[in-house]
């Protein structure tokens, strides 16, 4: 089941999304037209005055990947999946910084080091969670501006890294309740990627095992504990994890090392939570939150497999969830390029130069094309990302490879590039 298809009538007044099968028929009908293929959404030709009814843009914020979902009364009617790309910006900045580490020990002209020269404004976050919020808040606007939307929910606290790394810190009232433990397990699943520690099986019953036992002094504290399957924690025992793992010193070391590393995932969403947050209400809509634990157990009650667009669809209180799609829009976070006017090689020598001009025949790179070829050795039609070339000869990357030598004449633009790569 595909995500439902979002309209606008021919004022751009936002209507009920619809299931694909009735946008194919008035788009065969020719009562409607295309308007965006990313997120799918037509226009009617004419007005229309049918009753609108809101639906609740719900949000899972993470590190890597953040889940939207569009809810419709107790039926999920869209979800997507937007992947970012922080890790990149962070390598790109670590890049650079090295470059110009290098560049200044040379006896070349340089760039003089500035230093204390900047100040950093309240709320600053560093580029690579800064993209986070601000790539959460493009999505968040393209959809109220093709969708009715009424509320926003998002999840706004996933971890306390505090109380989990010291649970008496405020008390047994803090642990109780109907959601007790949910935190702390969630934080060990992300911990611990989800496999057992000594023989990384997926999927099976796990159970929260000491690293060094408690009987030879061992704590309860989160650097001591891991996950493990069941036949693992049995044949340990008592053992000292030394003793246990002895004869493989690798496995040994990398159990230790990723016992005492902080999770820098959600230590990511909490820098950013609150800053996600007041962007959210600065749309003007009303915005409730929901906790991360609250998500896992709405996820759980209802039998849904942990899949990010299904945690936002979770997100909060909900009493009844009804599926009607089954196939989330997978965003992927590429960026605009660069603005470097040279490449340089790995010791940070300009090694090639780029083209001044970005387009090319009105195209860019990146812009999603569908050429119709009906002469010469390349006969076809092709839809996909084209890269352009200042000689008019485009590549074009489909699903089936790269096509190679299209002409510009033969493309048309279906969505110009906007930052993003699609799938499903």
């Amino acid at each position: 089941m595909s995500n439902y298809v979002l309209v606008l009538d021919t004022n751009k007044r936002r209507l009920n999304p619809i299931h694909p099968c009735v946008a194919r028929q008035l788009l065969s009908q020719g009562k409607a037209a295309v308007f965006r293929r990313y997120p799918f959404c037509i226009i009617l030709k004419q007005a229309s005055p049918e009753s609108v009814q809101s639906l609740e843009l719900k949000i899972d914020p993470g590190s890597q990947v953040t889940g939207i979902a569009l809810k419709q009364g107790d039926k999920v009617i869209f979800g997507a999946n937007l992947h970012h790309r922080g890790q990149a910006i962070k390598a790109s900045l670590d890049s650079r910084r090295s470059i110009r580490r290098s560049r200044r020990h040379r006896h070349t002209r340089y760039r003089k080091a500035r230093f204390l020269n900047r100040t950093r404004p309240k709320g600053w976050l560093a580029p690579s969670l800064q993209h986070r919020v601000e790539t959460t808040m493009t999505w968040v606007g393209k959809l109220i501006r093709l969708a009715p939307i009424g509320a926003i929910i998002q999840e706004l606290v996933r971890f306390d890294l505090q109380q989990m790394e010291n649970p008496e810190i405020a008390g047994v009232e803090y642990q109780q309740g109907t959601l007790y433990g949910y935190e702390v397990r969630e934080y060990f699943l992300n911990k611990w990627d989800r496999k057992c520690a000594y023989c990384s099986k997926e999927d099976v019953p796990w159970q929260i095992e000491d690293i060094r036992p408690r009987a030879k002094g061992g704590s309860d504290r989160i650097s001591n504990l891991c996950l493990a399957c069941e036949k693992c924690n049995i044949r340990k025992g008592t053992k000292d994890i030394e003793q246990f793992l002895a004869k493989k010193p690798d496995l040994l070391n990398r159990i230790l090392a990723q016992a005492k590393r902080p999770l820098k995932d959600a230590a990511a969403v909490n820098s950013t939570r609150w800053a996600l947050f007041n962007q959210l209400k600065e749309t003007g809509f009303p915005v409730s939150t929901g906790s991360g634990g609250q998500t896992k157990f709405n996820r759980i009650r209802f039998g849904l497999p942990k899949q990010h667009w299904l945690d936002a669809a979770c997100v909060g209180s909900v009493e009844t969830l009804l599926l009607l799609t089954s196939k989330p829009l997978q965003i992927k976070a590429t960026g605009h390029g660069t603005r470097q006017m040279c490449r340089t090689d790995k010791y940070g020598f300009p090694s090639r130069y780029v083209p001044q001009f970005k387009f090319v025949q009105g195209f860019q790179t990146g812009d999603i094309v569908k050429a119709v070829v009906l002469t010469g050795k390349k006969i076809g039609e092709y839809v996909g990302r084209v890269a352009v070339r200042s000689t008019g000869s485009f590549n074009i990357s489909t699903a089936r490879g790269l096509v190679q030598g299209i002409n510009h004449n033969y493309c048309k633009p279906v969505q110009r590039q906007d930052g993003y790569n699609y799938g499903f």
